[in-house]
């Protein structure tokens, strides 16, 4: 069965996948580029092309969500799976069911410092950045290298339905907030052992523990992408340098790059789900 690390893009995904690649896949708990890849992408193309080579069409692809994670899950192990895809349902297909899933790790971010993380990864402008987390009609490929991230058609809707759809109902979850790890890693690491000890089994330490707070701080991880690369960069729009995946970190503060104005704005589209987060 599946255990999801679910998030909208740029919300921290990769920093709760090197903890717990770290984690499970590593005996002292020092992480290196090469775990994450024991966490896979879904939805990704390699698992839908026994039923279908339409990869960009949702009429398609809807029908082979639960035939393709059935046929996953056929060895009946228990595997991580990163998602950006909004846990939807269109018409009787569902994007996952109980029998596929055994829990939920979702990562949540305020909002309104996604805007100069989406600016950065995706080569865009504020307002492009602003209207698509606001958007319900959100779906990769809308910005451009996005496609090249997931390379089969997904859907991720606005960032407050995206929350609601994999938070709202779902009994199994834990909800890891960005900002929550920058403050306090050990707090937030001992949530997910405490969560993952209820689905599964692992050996860990308190010295393991420490290793994985010193090699998954964002500040080593940048040193790391710099010296040897990170392989889920992308390219800018001129397709000949690479973005810095680890840009900001904590320095990206929204009040240096958003004016009242975009602040209302989210505020007015999004801003109930913040209130409930604490955000606002």
């Amino acid at each position: 069965m599946i255990i999801w690390i679910a998030s909208y893009p740029k919300s921290g995904n990769t920093w709760v996948r090197s903890i717990i690649s770290s984690l499970i896949y590593s005996n002292d708990g020092n992480f290196d580029f090469d775990l994450l890849k024991k966490i896979r992408q879904f939805p990704n193309k390699k698992y839908f092309e026994n039923f279908t080579n339409d990869f960009h069409n949702i009429n398609e692809i809807k029908k082979y969500w639960i035939e393709s994670q059935n046929f996953i899950n056929l060895d009946k192990e228990v595997k991580f799976f990163k998602t950006h895809h909004i846990n939807c349902k269109i018409g009787e297909h569902a994007f996952t069911n109980k029998n596929n899933t055994l829990g939920t790790i979702y990562v949540v971010r305020d909002p309104r410092n996604l805007i100069n993380s989406f600016t950065n990864h995706y080569s865009i402008d504020k307002n492009t950045a602003k209207n698509f987390i606001t958007s319900r009609q959100s779906v990769t490929g809308a910005l451009g290298k996005m496609k090249k991230d997931n390379n089969i058609f997904t859907i991720l809707g606005s960032w407050n339905d995206h929350l609601k759809s994999w938070t709202n109902m779902n009994q199994n979850l834990l909800l890891i907030k960005y900002e929550d790890l920058i403050k306090n890693p050990l707090n937030e690491i001992n949530k997910i052992i405490k969560f993952l000890a209820n689905l599964i089994d692992f050996s860990y330490n308190e010295k393991k523990i420490n290793n994985i707070i010193n090699s998954t701080s964002f500040d080593v991880m940048k040193k790391k992408e710099t010296e040897v690369g990170f392989h889920e960069s992308v390219m800018d729009n001129t397709g000949e340098n690479k973005v810095n995946f680890f840009n900001l970190g904590k320095e990206n503060k929204w009040e240096k790059y958003l004016n009242s104005e975009d602040q209302e704005f989210i505020r007015d589209k999004l801003g109930l789900e913040m209130k409930e987060l604490g955000y606002i």
